[in-house]
């Protein structure tokens, strides 16, 4: 295992290349499985959740042929259904887009349950209640999530009550090669979303209204293999954006759709930092004191889930009491006891979902841990804005999101490394949580 080191209170200055979207890349991956040939994929990023897909593809027999550091060839004509390893689906969250991929193939699925962060139950009802709807009858054990159509996937209408970017996707899955007509109603509109509905229609499908509330499929007898680039990751590029602001640093952030991020930058330019948008890239510049100001996360347009935890440290040292409504993951606070060791004043309603922050001028170094994927930056970011010496452990999480962090962030001047952990690193964190 291996720990971070952040001699933190460095001013981030430079420019950064974003990586693609790792939420749209994974489910895009995994719809390969419709085409039964070959798909190229460009603009991947290097990152463990990508290796793990990739693995657990190669398992079933696709075979998986590096074309250079970021283009992957994907040819799943000889993929064998509900083989999947129960151990590589577990580590992941996005192993569910199995479920849809098979069941639109092979007209059934057997996979095992999906991993993935642990903040909170993050049940799959509203992709089963789509998989019902055309035609899927679906059991559950202990382990195994199976599938079965025994009439054959059929079109229908599929109206879900909240909206969940997932199941969404999943039901796209299913119904490309469904009979006849399947809508989807309440559909999230994330761009994850329409980059996996452009990946489907350039291999021959036939879907409408993606990025919009009602989405159509039409069903089509097969889909063909083609080259996709993926859309760039606007969770990186946020992020990025609030390392900027909370560094007091300047950066310009390459590769990105500006219009993914209006909420993100509405939020900081709130709080006092300047954003300025370009064609592909944007350019925050830190203020030297923070306003207060209240996030409530909403699906796509508004404020993301992803990007809450990130904001927390900014919010710690922000002038006055800020709040941050969680409305996607209730659950979503365990950062919240990493931020107190380093002397942020966070206090959380369960009940309401909602973190009150408290401005404290300044935060301290600590040994805390990256406790899931977003958590693990919110750790980071607190870190870089931290006079002294900061440690991270389990960065493994971070690392399932983001690529060549470390290198990424020294090309930025931050002072950073990742060391092994030692055995006296590990008796102390044990006192620590003991």
């Amino acid at each position: 295992m291996d720990k971070l080191v952040i001699d933190g209170g460095v001013p981030l200055r430079g420019s950064v290349d974003v990586s693609a979207m790792k939420n749209a890349a994974l489910p895009i991956i995994y719809a390969s499985i419709l085409v039964a040939g070959k798909c190229r994929l460009e603009n991947l990023p290097d990152i463990s959740d990508i290796t793990i897909s990739f693995e657990i593809l190669r398992g079933m027999g696709a075979t998986i042929t590096r074309v250079d550091d970021t283009t992957i060839e994907i040819d799943t004509e000889n993929l064998v259904g509900s083989t999947s390893d129960k151990d590589l689906v577990g580590r992941m969250r996005a192993s569910y887009y199995l479920l849809g991929a098979e069941l639109g193939r092979f007209g059934k699925s057997h996979v095992g349950y999906p991993g993935g962060c642990d903040f909170g139950v993050r049940p799959i009802d509203y992709h089963i209640k789509g998989f019902e709807a055309l035609g899927g009858e679906v059991t559950t054990d202990s382990e195994y999530i199976t599938i079965s159509a025994p009439l054959g996937v059929r079109g229908n209408g599929v109206y879900f009550d909240g909206i969940s970017v997932g199941a969404t996707i999943n039901v796209m899955l299913a119904a490309v090669l469904a009979k006849g007509i399947t809508t989807i109603d309440n559909a999230a509109k994330e761009p994850h979303v329409v980059d996996v509905a452009n990946f489907l229609n350039t291999c021959g499908a036939r879907i409408t209204g993606a990025g919009t509330d009602m989405i159509k499929i039409r069903g089509v007898e097969k889909l063909h293999g083609c080259t996709y680039a993926i859309i760039p990751d606007m969770i990186e590029a946020g992020t990025f954006m609030i390392a900027a602001a909370a560094t007091n640093g300047h950066i310009k952030i390459n590769n990105v759709i500006p219009k993914h991020l209006e909420a993100i930058a509405a939020k900081l330019e709130e709080m006092g930092a300047e954003v300025e948008m370009l064609d592909d890239a944007v350019i925050v510049t830190g203020g030297e004191t923070y306003r207060k100001t209240n996030i409530k996360t909403m699906p796509y347009p508004g404020f993301p889930t992803d990007l809450h935890p990130q904001m927390a440290p900014l919010l710690s040292i922000a002038d006055g009491v800020s709040n941050i409504k969680e409305t996607i993951w209730p659950e979503r606070f365990r950062y919240v006891k990493e931020l107190r060791l380093m002397g942020a004043n966070i206090s959380v309603n369960e009940d309401t979902a909602t973190a009150t922050i408290k401005g404290v001028g300044s935060l301290h170094p600590a040994r805390v841990r990256a406790v899931d994927l977003r958590a693990g930056f919110a750790v980071l970011i607190a870190a870089l804005m931290t006079a002294g010496e900061t440690e991270i452990f389990d960065i493994k999480y971070i690392e399932r999101g983001y690529e060549d962090i470390v290198k990424k962030l020294t090309g930025l001047g931050a002072h950073i490394k990742k060391v092994p952990v030692t055995p006296d690193d590990m008796n102390g964190m044990s006192q620590k949580i003991g």
